[in-house]
């Protein structure tokens, strides 16, 4: 039995994708500015999963089955997290932590199973406090989880916001090829708090190399309004730089964040917008309440699967 949330959220995607099914396949690949899984084009429909080391073997294997119900194929694991408690598959100096490392080869393993697509993100702050343990910590993930092909990875997640998250574009870029090094086939990213500017965009593509981009859109009431067309400049100005690649929704707006708590009419919208516009991936982001002293008030939703299953 789907849990109502999960039938909710099914409703959702079945009402924004008009019948747009999630393709199940183990090999995640690039063309142009779409997906691919073995070879086929395919929208990737995803959720936030964030905590994911941190729940129980059943509840990861329900979680997978309602993901699924509802025509998911692909969900964002961080593998530096320690908001509730540290459950990072990597330590500060980048080497192997465990057990979260083999629960995280475990998670991609079981999604791989299933032919859904795992997004593994690292966080410049949490846990890795320099570039030299940054480099360890995405050799010792890439040659972990090098057997699957189901897996892309965020190097760094917001890594232009001034603050311990920050990573130069010139430090992604190291920290691409370091994977490449590993495993040459490997998708890599680095997420950008907010949309991306014509400049910006071309460091991306140049400097950090990217294989896709990845902007964490604002969060406000106007925000899926616009994600129509600005998912289109973005496709626009990479034809014009003379390099297109996809534009992924990896973390857009989310309930408890700020003062405005979107509603369903919101997330299909912002859905529908990322489809129409050429977006080859959006993500239903879900997280604990935002703001001094909220932390640990209830629900943590995918920040903290310690004590419930997601779904």
């Amino acid at each position: 039995m789907v849990p109502r949330s999960g039938r909710m959220i099914g409703l959702m995607l079945t009402i924004a994708l008009g019948g747009l099914g999630a393709g199940r396949a183990a090999t995640l690949g690039v063309e142009d500015t779409k997906f691919t899984l073995d070879g086929k084009d395919t929208f990737l429909l995803g959720i936030s999963y964030y905590a994911a080391q941190g729940a129980s073997a059943e509840c990861v294997q329900g979680d997978m089955s309602a993901f699924a119900y509802t025509g998911i194929n692909w969900f964002r694991v961080w593998a530096t997290w320690d908001m509730f408690g540290d459950i990072s598959a990597v330590d500060a100096s980048g080497a192997a932590r465990e057990p979260y490392l083999t629960r995280l080869k475990e998670i991609v393993r079981a999604a791989n199973e299933r032919g859904m697509v795992v997004d593994v993100t690292l966080a410049r702050g949490v846990g890795i406090a320099d570039h030299v343990a940054h480099l360890q910590a995405v050799r010792t993930l890439a040659e972990a989880l090098k057997p699957w092909r189901n897996v892309y990875f965020d190097v760094a997640n917001e890594r232009n916001v001034k603050d311990a998250r920050y990573v130069s574009l010139e430090e992604c870029g190291e920290l691409r090829d370091a994977i490449k090094e590993t495993d040459p086939d490997r998708l890599v990213t680095a997420s950008h708090g907010g949309d991306i500017s014509r400049e910006e965009l071309a460091e991306y593509l140049r400097v950090a190399k990217v294989d896709f981009i990845t902007p964490h859109r604002p969060r406000n009431a106007s925000s899926a309004a616009q994600t129509d067309a600005k998912t289109q400049e973005y496709l626009r100005w990479m034809a014009e730089l003379g390099r297109v690649a996809p534009v992924h929704y990896q973390e857009p707006f989310r309930r408890d964040y700020g003062r405005w708590q979107p509603e369903l009419a919101d997330f299909v919208a912002d859905l529908r917008g990322a489809i129409a516009g050429g977006a080859a991936g959006w993500c239903l982001h879900n997280g604990s309440p935002r703001g001094t002293g909220h932390e640990t008030q209830g629900p943590r939703r995918s920040f903290d699967l310690s004590q419930h299953c997601l779904m």
